[in-house]
């Protein structure tokens, strides 16, 4: 075998990353190509035979048995001719497998076989981590799990340095915990980076609101008022609620995103808006004077 590539090569779909010996291969390949020209010129040869008996049958210079055997004759090469360049074809495809080209683009990260060594099919030669979007996989404990819900908006820091901060997205959580550590992998998609290397150590951190600054609330407290959306936010001081126009943005798994007009420690109603109106009179929840019934904080 014949290595192309070393670690840290960067490489594209085509890119030739290793060789084998193709001596045997190639000769293959030259015998099934004489072996097909030999059936097209068999297939040549019955044609021609069969078209002379045709003619000479139908001035009944020959008997009919010997037309039908010109014709058999004929199927028969063109058997030949066609199971030659199947065996053509393969022996071809067989000198070209012989070249492992990618078929992605990224960096090589490891190599499983040098030059001289002999590998069979299926044995790993070159191992290629895909030059897009990088990952951090985590374990995340049960008890914080749906705080991590694919589409979720999270915060990647890094022990190479310190000011490296990158807004990134769960791309993917397990189904189940693992049986031994009770923990859930969850896989965070980060934008790209050249700062950011394969294998470096990256801490992640749940985010409560997205990267401009939005919030999520649920979809039931959102709400339309002479024609514009609204939220319904209460006074804890007073216990009544007024109509605050806000800017919606995107929908998550959790809600809509809220642009504008919230802030942190805002408490807006989420069940009962189409019974609220302006200086309404709430009742407070007897165990949390702050909160009201039916209302929930912007966190």
């Amino acid at each position: 075998m014949e290595r192309s590539v070393n670690i840290g090569d960067r490489i594209k779909p085509g890119d030739v990353l290793a060789r084998l010996d193709s001596k045997d291969l190639e000769l293959s390949l030259r015998t099934a190509e004489a072996n097909l020209k030999a059936a097209e010129k068999g297939v040549a040869t019955a044609d021609l035979a069969s078209r002379r008996a045709q003619q000479l049958y139908e001035k009944n210079a020959v008997a009919q048995s010997q037309l039908e055997q010109a014709l058999l004759t004929y199927d028969q090469a063109v058997s030949t001719r066609d199971a030659a360049e199947a065996a053509f074809d393969q022996a071809r495809n067989q000198v070209d497998y012989a070249k492992l080209r990618s078929d992605v683009r990224g960096i090589v990260t490891a190599i499983a076989a040098d030059a001289g060594t002999v590998v069979a099919a299926g044995t790993t030669v070159v191992t290629v981590a895909l030059d897009d979007e990088k990952e951090v996989q985590i374990a995340v404990p049960e008890n914080e799990i749906t705080e991590f819900r694919p589409g979720a908006a999270v915060k990647a820091s890094f022990w190479s340095d310190a000011a490296l901060i990158l807004e990134g997205k769960v791309r993917e959580v397990s189904g189940s915990a693992d049986p031994q550590s009770r923990t859930f992998s969850v896989r965070v998609s980060l934008p790209e980076d050249s700062r950011v290397l394969l294998g470096m150590t990256a801490t992640i951190e749940k985010n409560t609101h997205d990267t401009n600054g939005s919030y999520v609330i649920p979809l039931s407290a959102l709400a339309e008022k002479n024609g514009q959306k609204i939220v319904w936010v209460v006074d804890t001081q007073t216990s009544t609620v007024n109509a605050r126009e806000i800017g919606v943005g995107d929908f998550t798994a959790d809600g809509i995103n809220i642009a504008t007009g919230l802030g942190v420690g805002d408490v807006v109603v989420v069940a009962g808006t189409q019974f609220m109106t302006d200086n309404l009179k709430v009742k407070m929840q007897a165990q949390h004077a702050a909160q009201l019934q039916s209302a929930a904080p912007i966190r």
